[in-house]
């Protein structure tokens, strides 16, 4: 280390991976990605993970289990698609993967052409730039709604704002939600509310449905006329999978129309009871409780688990799955070792049976007489007669010449097949 090592700063590897992690995060959007698809599991738990290549190179994805659901294909390893994610560094590997949102097949017709060339044409004018989306209100007191009258996302807001704080004022502007004319009613009612401007903020949206069925609100006038809203903007259109340009035009997106309405008010009834929770410990020890809210606030607003905890989540069940995967790596290592000493166990235990042995040209002698096994020449006596086992089969032989030397030459007489 140099002699002036006191006045550098030495960084973790942690350090170093979470400040590349937000520095990727933070400023990367959401992005549309085409390549094939490669090294395709769909692990037990649900998840997808694969990776998408090119001719140049290759990035790792995951897609989770509860947006895997509603996919109306099978991925297979050598397709070429389309996903829309965001990039996620995996602090554990020290590597960055894209994490999935949603996965189509390459060329999927004009709409997706159409819906890609205007999201890339309004990213590039700033439409979408995070600087320039206004704050929702803590407590609006009046909330105007552009919808359709008779759809179910009406029902379900108004159900959501009623059940959560019944004193807001709802005012709704009716409008055509699909079809021929749609986006001309969807942009001429924001600017309706902009003109009226006695509204706190807006809710833009409809239920589910087709691409087809949601294309209003692909459309760029109004995505315009969100833009130019002077009053904050909620887009609420479809469900949690539906992403439509108004979701990324709007101040906020919320994955449904209940979504929305949870998004934009409190529970009056909580509300209630911390104010009055808050009041009888403001009398007892506010000075105190100011002094620990403050230490207590410094502390998380630092806090990585408190700006990321989805994505903490999301790193242990990945780390689930990696162990499950080692388990199971090691399980398949441990029994194939067993088989082969077991193999290797019955081929000494056939190479040592007696019939084995024979099979190579030896033979068994014993005595006719007494049937004693004979192991050594001395034993034997003239003209005595002998019964000799082979691998297969057997014979009787007299021993006419006796050596008891080592010498393999000898002959045999007298022999009978039985």
């Amino acid at each position: 280390m140099p002699d002036s090592a006191e006045n550098i700063h030495l960084y973790t590897v942690s350090e170093i991976t979470r400040a590349v992690k937000e520095l990727l995060e933070l400023n990367m959007p959401a992005i549309w990605v085409q390549g094939e698809l490669s090294g395709f599991v769909h692990h037990s738990s649900g998840h997808f993970y694969f990776s998408l290549k090119d001719k140049d190179a290759q990035i790792a994805c995951v897609m989770w289990r509860s947006r895997t659901l509603g996919l109306t294909f099978t991925p297979q390893n050598g397709m070429k698609i389309n996903v829309f994610g965001s990039v996620r560094v995996y602090e554990k590997r020290g590597a960055y993967q894209l994490d999935v949102i949603r996965m189509a097949p390459a060329g999927i017709g004009d709409l997706q052409l159409m819906y890609e060339a205007l999201k890339e044409k309004l990213y590039k004018e700033g439409l979408f730039d995070v600087s320039r989306k206004k704050l929702l209100p803590e407590f609006p007191e009046r909330i105007g709604i552009v919808t359709s009258l008779t759809g179910a996302a009406i029902r379900d807001i108004l159900q959501v704002l009623n059940r959560r704080f019944p004193a807001v004022v709802k005012i709704l502007r009716p409008t055509l939600v699909q079809g021929e004319g749609a986006a001309e009613d969807i942009a001429r009612a924001i600017q309706d509310f902009n003109d009226y401007q006695n509204v706190d903020v807006l809710i833009i949206g409809r239920g589910g449905g087709s691409l087809q069925d949601l294309w209003a609100f692909n459309e760029e006038k109004v995505a315009r006329a969100i833009f130019s809203s002077t009053i904050p903007t909620i887009s609420a259109v479809g469900h949690e999978i539906d992403y439509t340009i108004s979701d990324f035009v709007a101040d906020r997106r919320a994955p449904t129309p209940s979504a929305a309405a949870e998004l934009v008010v409190p529970v009056a009834s909580d509300l209630k009871k911390t104010i009055h929770r808050l009041h009888r410990r403001c009398r007892t020890s506010l000075p105190t409780h100011i002094t620990l809210r403050r230490e207590k606030l410094a502390r998380l607003q630092k806090s990585y688990a408190f700006r990321r905890p989805l994505d903490l989540i999301l790193e242990y069940k990945q780390g689930i799955d990696d162990r499950f995967h080692l388990i199971q790596m090691s399980a398949h290592h441990s029994l194939s070792k067993n088989r082969e000493k077991l193999s290797a166990c019955d081929k000494r235990i056939k190479a040592a049976h007696p019939r084995t042995i024979l099979q190579r040209g030896y033979a068994i002698v014993s005595k006719d007489r007494t049937h004693k096994i004979v192991r050594n020449a001395a034993e034997l006596e003239q003209n005595e007669k002998l019964n000799v086992y082979l691998g297969k089969g057997s014979f009787t032989s007299t021993a006419e010449t006796i050596r008891e030397d080592d010498s393999f030459a000898c002959s045999a007489a007298g022999t009978e097949k039985r």
